[in-house]
């Protein structure tokens, strides 16, 4: 399987564990970085960064142009912590493919080297099919393997809901891991790896200093060894017969156990009231850790058009102290999940870096900030209580305790919904049991729309799932 940005990664997985095929991923590999005024810039973290600086008045329309000419001076992937090379380290901790295959760069000799040894792989499990079935070789220990990685190296939210649809698709394992798994293993893994977003250094560098060989070595007290891999040796076997002897480099940027860059929890599971079934927080990657424990008033927006029409109004109702909320970009609600959770700083706030923001949808791997995502059920959901925040709503955000709050009894909640449910019927916007769906659609979208299930299942087809076989039959009876 040959991919490599995002979401061909998953995609392919999800399709090999689903047909039980097995499978080798040859991952085309992150990008170079680039240089401006000296600095070293890469997508997309940078990209970012400094649109956030031409935004706040620091930088002016020459520098964003010299920027732009550096930050992708390469093919490949992001060349941070983004998506991409999250998928890949993880796809590595599976044992679906030699580790270097995680880091080497798309344009080095090593990616050359990764992908002969791919192809021998390859040939190798073509003689022995029944026993490398993705079914067979992946475990509930291997997925928990994984999110001790993707801890480790505080990795793409996104990824997040990546492993739940992977995982749901394993008639096996689904069921058995959730959000709050995530959380558990997050509490007792260290952050390792100090690459941007949440670091300083990037792909590239992670390589240099040993790349996945090394961070499993460093990871090995806290893995399960006796899992099986693509070669049909056990993780174990495989790092013993491929031993990693730490320099100084490579210490730099894969930080020991005991001197980790950050002591726990790099990725969070946050549950309340207003996120009943859970939400995903990126601690790593705040600016402000004085917002991981909040309270706020919210500014709402109802979804991206009026994001886009009000963010940078001189008349915007905002001030540094507030919370930003964006419904309706969850699984339904936009359609798709964009990656439109990153609310940019409101134009009028000048010199405010971070401020705590709320949304139902996703955000690049390669972003950082205090951001609240995934919130579940969406605002696409008729009773979902984050559909209905309005203005000035109080928020509170409690890392320690994993809260996520409004200051709403249960009865307002409840009497908002009701309010809502009449709007709706008064609007004439269709519902599809509990789904706002708007004017019903045939075709892919329809199908789309009234199935895709909720972020911490993995916003997949919900009878495409391991469990799905029930509600395949009501779809194909047209039910």
């Amino acid at each position: 399987m040959i991919g490599g940005c995002d979401k061909t990664v998953p995609a392919q997985l999800m399709g090999a564990i689903s047909a039980n095929k097995p499978v080798v991923p040859l991952i085309t590999g992150p990008m170079m970085p680039g240089s401006f005024n000296g600095q070293r810039i890469g997508a997309c973290t940078d990209c970012r960064n400094n649109w956030a600086a031409y935004r706040a008045g620091d930088l002016d329309i020459e520098d964003i142009y010299g920027v732009n000419e550096e930050l992708a001076p390469t093919v490949g992937t992001c060349g941070v912590m983004g998506t991409a090379s999250t998928m890949a380290c993880i796809t590595a901790a599976l044992g679906l493919m030699p580790f270097g295959g995680a880091t080497a760069p798309a344009v080095s000799s090593a990616r050359m080297r990764v992908a002969e040894q791919t192809g021998a792989e390859a040939v190798a499990v073509a003689s022995k099919l029944a026993e490398r079935r993705p079914q067979t070789i992946l475990s509930r220990e291997s997925f928990i393997n994984a999110i001790t990685v993707l801890q480790a190296i505080g990795g793409s939210t996104n990824a997040v809901v990546h492993l739940m649809a992977i995982i749901n698709r394993h008639p096996k394992v689904a069921g058995t891991i959730t959000l709050r798994t995530i959380d558990e293993i997050g509490r007792k893994t260290p952050l390792l790896i100090d690459l941007k977003p949440s670091g300083d250094n990037y792909m590239n560098d992670f390589h240099n200093a040993g790349g996945m060989l090394a961070l499993m070595h460093t990871l090995r007290p806290l893995l399960h060894l006796d899992v099986l891999t693509i070669t049909g040796e056990t993780l174990g076997q495989r790092l013993d017969a491929n031993p990693f002897k730490p320099f100084p480099f490579s210490l730099q940027l894969i930080r020991p156990l005991d001197n980790p860059l950050y002591p726990s929890s790099a990725l969070v599971t946050l549950y309340g009231n207003l996120a009943p079934g859970g939400a995903i927080l990126k601690a790593a990657a705040s600016k402000n850790r004085d917002l991981l424990e909040y309270e706020g008033p919210a500014v709402v927006f109802e979804n991206t058009a009026d994001l886009a029409a009000r963010i940078d109004s001189e008349d915007l109702d905002v001030s540094p102290n507030s919370v930003l909320v964006l419904k309706s970009i969850g699984p339904i609600g936009n359609p798709g999940m964009p990656e439109a959770g990153v609310i940019p700083i409101p134009r009028k706030l000048k010199g405010v870096k971070d401020m705590l923001r709320l949304s139902d949808g996703r955000m690049s791997g390669t972003a950082g900030g205090t951001i609240v995502l995934h919130i579940s059920p969406e605002s696409g959901i008729v009773d979902s209580p984050f559909g209905i925040l309005r203005n000035g709503d109080m928020i509170r955000l409690s890392l320690e305790d994993r809260r996520l709050e409004v200051r709403l009894s249960d009865a307002e909640i409840a009497a908002r919904v009701e309010e809502r449910k009449a709007s709706l019927q008064k609007q004439n916007v269709a519902l599809h049991g509990k789904r706002i769906v708007g004017t019903r659609k045939r075709g892919y979208r329809g199908l789309y729309e009234t199935s895709v299930n909720q972020a911490e299942e993995g916003a997949d087809f919900d009878f495409m799932t391991a469990n799905g076989a029930e509600t395949f039959e009501q779809v194909s009876n047209g039910k």
